[in-house]
């Protein structure tokens, strides 16, 4: 039981239109109205000049962090901004509490560049198995969202990911180099091949609901964030399509796994990513 009231089947079924209105709203406060009128004092680095954070990153996600365990008693959150502030916190995602993975602004750089490829994700897990996602790319008013076994959707239009076209390279968006070592270079490196046209990624979370749109055929990731993946991973499957990592086996939110990895609009191509990816390192 989740909160000594009910179990998360139960929660989705009553609640899901109260997350998407809290996922909205925290655009529509936190995240909008900063848009394209950052400050330079708004802005600051964390790990380098291609890791930012924003006043909006951090009020939109205290916002979520007050509402989301509101509606679903006994959850706990982690966001991307309270993880770098205490680390120790990532570790919920294991533990027994549904926890809310929030990532108030996927897509920082480009929000900060005045790009509108930028998005809210937010999952619900338990047992490190996500339940429910919500893409919410505000300057598009587009939300996307996925409950497990029931399919993903569109502003309310079911998606499907489909299968690329027989004979047309493969569209893959990959890792940043900055977000890479030595040996996952190499691993990307397998991607430039004949019948391959990799790219580097944008919003993760943009890319994931473009998979699950039948707009690019696959990702190459190599770090595991759950707050850059969970959404989506859940959105893609959702939406009939496949994640394995270079072990072959499903991408886990809770960690451990064989980096890079790839999510895709459907079998055949994730097993082709993969063969490549292992074919690189």
């Amino acid at each position: 039981m989740i909160g000594d009231i009910e179990t998360i089947e139960e929660f989705l079924a009553r609640h899901t239109s109260d997350v998407e209105e809290a996922v909205r709203q925290a655009a529509a406060a936190e995240i909008m109205p900063r848009f394209r009128q950052l400050a330079a004092h708004e802005v600051d680095q964390k790990s380098g000049p291609h890791d930012l954070v924003t006043d909006a990153d951090r009020k939109a996600e205290l916002y979520l962090t007050e509402v989301l365990p509101k509606l679903l008693p006994g959850s706990v959150v982690v966001g991307e901004e309270a993880v770098h502030a205490n680390p120790a916190s990532y570790e919920a995602i294991q533990e027994e509490a549904p926890v809310w993975i929030v990532d108030p602004v996927d897509g920082t750089r480009q929000f900060v560049h005045g790009d509108p490829g930028f998005c809210t994700l937010v999952a619900l897990a338990h047992r490190g198995v996500v339940h429910a996602s919500w893409t919410f790319a505000p300057v598009r008013d587009q939300l996307a969202t996925a409950i497990r076994g029931q399919g993903a959707l569109l502003d309310g239009v079911p998606l499907r990911a489909g299968s690329p076209e027989p004979g047309r390279d493969l569209q893959v968006a990959t890792s940043h180099p900055d977000y890479t070592t030595d040996e996952q270079k190499r691993a990307l490196l397998g991607l430039w091949t004949d019948g391959v046209r990799p790219r580097a990624c944008g919003s993760a979370g943009l890319e994931y609901l473009a998979i699950a749109r039948g707009e690019l055929d696959a990702t190459a990731f190599s770090w595991e964030a759950a707050w850059d993946h969970a959404a989506g991973i859940l959105l893609v499957e959702e939406a009939g399509g496949v994640h394995l990592t270079r072990a072959g086996e499903p991408f886990r939110i809770t960690g451990g796994n064989v980096l890079p990895f790839t999510a895709a609009r459907d079998a055949a191509t994730a097993r082709r990513v993969v063969e490549l990816l292992s074919d690189g390192a």
